[in-house]
Parts: C-alpha cells; sequence; structure tokens
C-alpha cells in the first residue's frame, strides 16, 4: 500500500449510485424552480430561494425534475414525499441525515454541492429561513465544555478508534490543518511542515520544557522533542489517543523526554517555557476563555511564548446543528474577537496572527481521497450508514474552508513585559 508521500494529489468527486429508474426519468424536461406548479415544485421554490437560488437538481420520485435555469452541479434525488417533507422542514438538519441514511442520493460533485450551497445560504438578504434557523437553534441542546461534558464530547469523536483514523490521516497520525510550502508538497510532508512552523513561531531551544494542550496522538509533542531537544508535557482526555501517543514514544525512544498525561488541561500545573495548543480551542467553549486564560498565565514563564492553533469564523455564530449533533458534539470555533477574551484578561500580548484557510482545504482534499479509498474498510468496521456520514462531514468541511465559512487561525502571544520578541518574522522562513 502506497502511503501519503507517495500517492499524488487528485481533486476528488464522490458521486452516489442513481436510484433505480432514475435513467427512465432522464428525458423529464426539468421545470425552473421559479416555474414550478406542483406542490412540490413551489416547496422546492422555497428551498431553492433560502439557499439562494444554487445551481443544484432535484429529481423527484414521480419524475419531475426541479431545477434553477443555472447547469446544476449535482442532482439530489428524493425517493417520496415524505423525504421532502422533511427536508424542507430542516435542511440544516435533515440533509446530513437523510443523506447517511442513504434517502437523499447524489448524482455529481458532492463537494461542489456543498460549496453552492454555503455560498448561496450566505447571500445577504437570500435568506428566508433565517427564523427557523434561530428557532432549531435555539431548541437545539448544545452538550456542555465541563469537566464531565468535554470528556464526553471527546470521546464521541477521537476514541472512534485508532484504526479508523490511521486509514485516512497519513504517517503521521496528525488531525489538524497541515502546512503546505508549495502546491505539490505531499500530506505527511505538510504535516511535519506545519509542526515546524509551529515550532519556530514558539521559538524553541533546546533544553526547554513545553507544555501542550490537547496532544492527538502525540505527533507535534514528539516532533518538538525529537528535532528541538526540548522536554514537553501533553494533555490530552482522550484515552486511545494517549495510549496511542505513550506506545509511539517509547518506539521512538523519547519516552524520557515526553510526558503523555491523560488529563483536562484546566489541571496543567508547572512552570514552562512555552505554551502551546494545535486543534483543542474548538472544544473549550467562549464561556471558558477566561479560564484557559488564567491557566496559561499561571504557568507560562514571563518571557515565555505561546501558540493557539484554532478552527475559527470571521463572525461567530453556532456551530452547523448536524456537526454539532452527529460528529463534534461541544464543538465552538471562535472568532478572533472572542479569542480576546483568553489574551485580555491574563495580561498576554498577541504577537502574531496568521490564517492559514486554505492550507486545511488543501489538507481536507487528502483526507477526503484516503477516506475514500478506504471506504470499504471502514463499511467493516462500522456501516454503510457511518461511510456516508463521514464522507458528507469530509466534503463538508473542504467546503467550509473553500468558501470561507471557516478559517484556520494561529496566534502567537507572550507576557506583556516580554521584549525579548522577534523584530522580524524572518526566523519563521530561513532555511
Amino acid at each position: 500500500m502506497q502511503t501519503s508521500r507517495e500517492r499524488p494529489l487528485t481533486t476528488f468527486r464522490v458521486a452516489d449510485q442513481a436510484p433505480p429508474g432514475s435513467a427512465r426519468r432522464e428525458s423529464a424536461q426539468p421545470a425552473p424552480a421559479s416555474q414550478s406548479r406542483s406542490l412540490e415544485g413551489r416547496m422546492l421554490q422555497a428551498l431553492f430561494h433560502a439557499f439562494g437560488d444554487p445551481p443544484v437538481e432535484f429529481a423527484l420520485w414521480n419524475g419531475e425534475r426541479v431545477r434553477t435555469d443555472t447547469e446544476p452541479v449535482a442532482t439530489m434525488h428524493i425517493p417520496d414525499r415524505a423525504t421532502l417533507v422533511r427536508l424542507c422542514r430542516d435542511p440544516d438538519m435533515q440533509f446530513g441525515e437523510l443523506y447517511s441514511d442513504g434517502k437523499i442520493q447524489v448524482e455529481g460533485d458532492l463537494g461542489r454541492l456543498i460549496e453552492v450551497l454555503y455560498q448561496g445560504a450566505a447571500h445577504p438578504g437570500r435568506n428566508s429561513i433565517s427564523a427557523l434557523r434561530k428557532l432549531s437553534h435555539w431548541l437545539h441542546r448544545r452538550p456542555n465544555n465541563s469537566l464531565l461534558g468535554s470528556r464526553e464530547n471527546i470521546h464521541h469523536h477521537y476514541d472512534l478508534g485508532n484504526q479508523f483514523y490511521s486509514l485516512w490521516l497519513g504517517d503521521t497520525m496528525a488531525y489538524t490543518c497541515a502546512y503546505f510550502p508549495t502546491p505539490e508538497t505531499p500530506l505527511d510532508q505538510a504535516q511535519l511542515a506545519k509542526m515546524e512552523h509551529v515550532c519556530r513561531k514558539v521559538q524553541l531551544r533546546p533544553g526547554q520544557h513545553v507544555v501542550e494542550a490537547g496532544c492527538g496522538w502525540g505527533s507535534l509533542a514528539l516532533y518538538m522533542a525529537r528535532h528541538h531537544g526540548v522536554k514537553v508535557t501533553a494533555f490530552n482526555i482522550s484515552r486511545e489517543q494517549i495510549a496511542f501517543a505513550r506506545e509511539r514514544a517509547k518506539a521512538e525512544g523519547l519516552d524520557h523526554s515526553v510526558e503523555f498525561v491523560e488529563d483536562d488541561y484546566r489541571n496543567i500545573r508547572g512552570s514552562f517555557d512555552a505554551f502551546v495548543s494545535v486543534g483543542m480551542l474548538e472544544h473549550v467553549g467562549v464561556e471558558n476563555y477566561p479560564g484557559l486564560g488564567e491557566i496559561i498565565r499561571s504557568c507560562l514563564q514571563p518571557e515565555g511564548l505561546g501558540l493557539i492553533h484554532t478552527i475559527g469564523r470571521n463572525y461567530w455564530k453556532p456551530m452547523h446543528r448536524w456537526i454539532d449533533r452527529r460528529i463534534f458534539p461541544g464543538a465552538n470555533p471562535p472568532s478572533l474577537k472572542q479569542m480576546m477574551d483568553i489574551f485580555e484578561q491574563a495580561g498576554f500580548s498577541v504577537l502574531d496572527v496568521e490564517n492559514i484557510r486554505l492550507h486545511y482545504a488543501k489538507t481536507l482534499d487528502w483526507w477526503w481521497q484516503l477516506y475514500e479509498q478506504s471506504r470499504d474498510k471502514v463499511a467493516k468496521m462500522f456501516d454503510e450508514n457511518f461511510v456516508r456520514m463521514w464522507r458528507l462531514y469530509l466534503a463538508g468541511s473542504r467546503a467550509a474552508f473553500t468558501t470561507g465559512e471557516m478559517q484556520l487561525f494561529q496566534v502567537v502571544f507572550s507576557g506583556s513585559t516580554n521584549n525579548r520578541i522577534p523584530m522580524t518574522r524572518e526566523h519563521l522562513y530561513r532555511p
């Protein structure tokens, strides 16, 4: 089997099997949504308008086809009236549910379909279901990020099994945005480049002691110890990930340099030269940001540097309800304004902010491709519903970054009196 270093990256598309009998209906003349006269057509007209009249076609069970005047990027096959009613009543939640269950089939480019839905729904003044969305979000019970709640939320997502994630994350087992120095950089090399980028930003030096909050499967902690000669104490509440990380450290002879602690970031104690958190802030909850700032202030030395790498937004809004319920319970990507609650109250100065959104879109290109190449193995581990659910999650995540629905922030900070800070960014890019 090829590794991700050897596998070329290609644009990846997924087209579901069209339902039986669909070929019989290919000759049916599609009716533009604005001209539909049937009850079903009028329902879809309202749905089209709510999402900015995207270039999508609906093929209904009765042979009717409804679309906008623009050439569609994909066709959604609706098998019965009950499915259509569910979709129109709550599209944000029910599209994911119905697709995962196989009740909605997508013919064409799934990734482009989600992109045009994101783009259309974001169009000013076109979202006629905003009131329904607000009500649905209000009724939706969000999992909390207390000590117990955080452990339950993380268990739901990260403890699906190391074997599952190893199928599509690449050799590094890094489940965060990679950094691509060139468009041709393979996934594993891009993940290592991200780790080096992080290390340079906090200016690691041999002999320093680093604390990492939310260490995943341990790849960054091991990289810091191996390539920069530092000691690392890494915290994580995922039992599966911690067990895997400890085994890696022992196998690589780094268990004397890296300590993996199965505990919550709120229990970090000690004094450290650098603080690093990559891909954890999304799970903290904005209500806990001042507390996180105090934790960092209490453990980071006055001249120490800190870095937080997180998925974020240009402005805050609730997490997509289907993602929150089925994939990432408790996830809450912040805006930069919200992130300042970490730094301001704790007396930190923000030194550098970088947005590498398009690097995450490219990372997800790789993950989605590797996932689809392993879909039969995933089906054996779980079932077809799970295969489709995670396919939609990966495709939707990529679309969120290509359309600007999501951002990826790296923020570097330090104590406000620290004058041992770089005057330029040269240290980030020198050979």
